[in-house]
């Protein structure tokens, strides 16, 4: 295949890959690199299904090319469990049922996760304003808020 080489860094290691010049990054993930956490849910950045952190910026992956992620540090879903060990927040999202048909899930996951390394301490209102970019269809919205927030105090404590 032709196109265009990229090296970048995706949760940690060094990944090269080729792709088109209108690929998108979310694309280049699930189809290239086999990494499918981030769901396509309305590709056009209204839904955060697809959020990812790229440099520390919480991004939409249908929004950005496969091609701008050259040299950039890019962490997704799939980073965030350390082998069997879940990131407490998704130990928290397990434990209250903040989840359902799961589409969504790995968004806030991320979302949650930008919003807490930035914001330790959240409100409520904080909370809901972070995470206010991702869409759930399924379980409203109290219970991932109350996962998060439980996350926090979690995380504050270690």
């Amino acid at each position: 295949m032709t196109g265009i080489a990229v090296s970048t860094t995706i949760n940690g290691d060094t990944i090269e890959y080729l792709c088109q010049p209108d690929e998108t990054l979310l694309d280049v993930l699930r189809d290239r690199l086999g990494l499918t956490g981030a769901k396509e849910g309305c590709g056009t950045g209204d839904c955060g299904a697809c959020s990812v952190i790229v440099d520390d910026r919480l991004v939409c992956s249908c929004l950005v090319l496969g091609a701008e992620a050259e040299g950039r540090r890019i962490e997704t879903v799939e980073g965030m469990a350390h082998g069997d060990q879940l990131h407490t927040l998704q130990q928290k999202f397990l434990e209250h049922a903040a989840l359902q048909c799961g589409i969504c899930t790995p968004g806030f996951l991320i979302a949650a996760k930008d919003l807490l390394a930035k914001n330790p301490d959240p409100s409520e209102e904080e909370i809901r304003f972070g995470l206010a970019g991702n869409l759930c269809r399924c379980t409203g919205y109290d219970k991932i808020v109350r996962a998060v927030q439980d996350a926090a105090h979690v995380m504050k404590g270690a």
